[in-house]
Formats: C-alpha cells, structure tokens, sequence
C-alpha cells in the first residue's frame, strides 16, 4: 500500500516539471487564440464610439447580410480557398521532393550547405520579401524590365497594375518561402525510415527510384496526410504579409490579392466598419472549423490511423 502511494507520488513530481514546460505554450495560445473569441460578438452589433463597444445596439445578422451582398464576399472567399488550396498540393508536394533529394546527399558539408540555403527565406520578413519582389518587378528600375526585357527589344511591363500575372508571382514566393521549413519537416521523416527496407530491395534488385517508390513514398503517407489536415486548418486564413505587402496594397490588384484577412484589415482601416470586418472574420473561423470535421472525418473513414482525432 505504501508502496503504491510513494509510486503516486513519484509520477505526480515527474508529471509536475511535464506541467510547468507546458505552462509558456499554454499562456500563449491562451492569451493569443482563446482570449480574443469573446469579441466575436461584435459582429452582431453596429458599433457606435460614444456608446462603446458593451452599449452598442445589437444588429442581429445584418453585418453578414450587408457582408454577403457585396461582391467582395465571392471575391475574397474564392481567392483564400483556391490560393490555399494551391499552396497546400504545392507545400508537400515540393517538401516531400526536396526532403528526398536532399537526403540523397552523402556529403555531410554539402547537405548542411543545402539544408541552410533552403531555411534562409523562411526566417526573412515579409516587408523584406515584398521589396525583394519589387526590386525585381518595378516598372522603371526593377530586374525583370530594365535587365531581361529591354535588352530583348520587350516594352516595360507595368506588374503593380496587370492583376493577370499576379496569381503565379504569390504562388512562386509563397513556395520560394516556405519551402525549406516542409522540407524540414519531410526530411525528419525520411532520415528515421529502417535502412533495413532498403538494404532489402537492393538485394532483390530494386533501382533507387523503386525504393523511393515503393518504400519511402507509402511511408511517408501519415506525414503527408497530417501535415495536409493542418494545413487545410487554415484553409481560410491567408498569409498577411503575402497578400498585403508583397503587391504593395495596389488597388488593381484587389480582384487576385484580396482574401479575408486583408479584407477585415481594410474594413477598420478604410472605412472603420469594426461590426462587417467582425462579420467576416466570424464566417472566416466558422467555415474553417467545420472545413477541418469535414476532412478530419474524410480521412479517419479512410485511414483511421492517420486522422487527427
């Protein structure tokens, strides 16, 4: 009996340290994710400045109402899901290849040197991102018009004004940039596959695009498929930065760079509508939640093992 007691003693200390490590990440998403869902009464209410937010008059649905009349609802709506979904084939499909490639590298220096090359754009800001793209896409002295097309008898293309060629300029940073992070993440993955599995194939014959078929693809698939249903958690959340900055706020482009999240940024910056920029980053999270169940229960019936929860 005291044995037993002493044993409970002992897993609840040990438990202690496991409950204080836990404590920082926990105050973070407390304070940065939870917290801020009590103001999403908001978006029921037409706010007035001299009554405050507490004695503003509730308005029931009429900032969804008003949001989903206007063309701007469809605009932003398509351009979150699509540019997502891109981004998401994208990620792991390019992750999934460098990781491959990468560990292919027997030279210790050189993977090292390769591994660093492809992290360094992850840790650059975006302001810095968004003038590296403009010094290469302005109209007058960036690269692309002053070095390549004129020099080959091309007139100047003015970018920050031709929304065309918009899609596939954040389409090629967002993967420039986050592309050595999913490589990461990948190459964890590929490093602790047995060798055994391989050393097996080769005897029986089996070329190194075999084993990469047949051994590290199918065992890479719970990586492949957890990442995705993450990813597809913020399916309808977009990367500020990416949106807002990097096209330099041009109002031409508003039709291909205009998602939710720049969406309820302009709201209370341009015409401080605090209730339809509530609106929209209430339907943002809604749709989201229920678009994570969905895929959450698409994979669990498919592969039980693989589903978050």
């Amino acid at each position: 009996m005291n044995g037993t007691r002493t044993k409970k003693r002992k897993l609840k200390k040990s438990d202690l340290a496991l409950l204080v490590m836990l404590l920082p990440g926990s105050i973070y998403l407390l304070v940065n994710n939870y917290a801020p869902m009590f103001g999403m009464f908001i978006a029921f209410k037409k706010i007035n400045y001299q009554k405050g937010i507490f004695g503003s008059d509730w308005v029931g649905f009429d900032n969804f109402e008003y949001l989903f009349k206007t063309k701007d609802a469809w605009i932003m709506t398509r351009n979150t899901l699509l540019y997502n979904l891109v981004f998401i084939a994208l990620n792991i499909i390019l992750g999934v290849a460098f990781a491959i490639m990468l560990n292919e590298i027997r030279h210790a220096l050189l993977k090292k040197g390769v591994q660093t090359v492809l992290l360094m754009p992850q840790i650059v800001s975006m302001v810095i991102v968004s003038y590296m793209v403009f010094a290469f896409l302005s109209s007058d002295n960036g690269f692309i018009n002053h070095s390549i097309l004129e020099p080959l008898g091309k007139g100047k293309i003015s970018w920050y004004t031709q929304a065309a060629y918009w899609p596939f300029i954040l389409i090629f940073v967002q993967a420039w940039k986050n592309i050595g992070y999913n490589t990461l993440l990948f190459l964890a993955s590929v490093v602790g596959i047995d060798k055994s599995l391989y050393e097996a194939a080769e005897v029986d014959g089996a070329s190194r695009m075999q084993q990469i078929r047949y051994i590290t693809l199918p065992l890479l698939k719970p990586a492949m498929i957890t990442l995705g249903l993450l990813m597809v958690g913020r399916i309808f959340y977009s990367d500020f930065g990416l949106f807002y900055q990097v096209p330099m706020d041009s109002g031409p482009l508003l039709p291909v760079t205009q998602t939710i999240d720049t969406y309820v940024y302009r709201g209370l910056t341009n015409i401080s509508n605090i209730g339809m920029s509530s609106a929209a980053s209430f339907y943002q999270s809604i749709v989201g939640f229920v678009v994570v169940l969905t895929c959450n229960l698409i994979v669990r019936r498919t592969d039980k093992d693989s589903a978050l929860f």
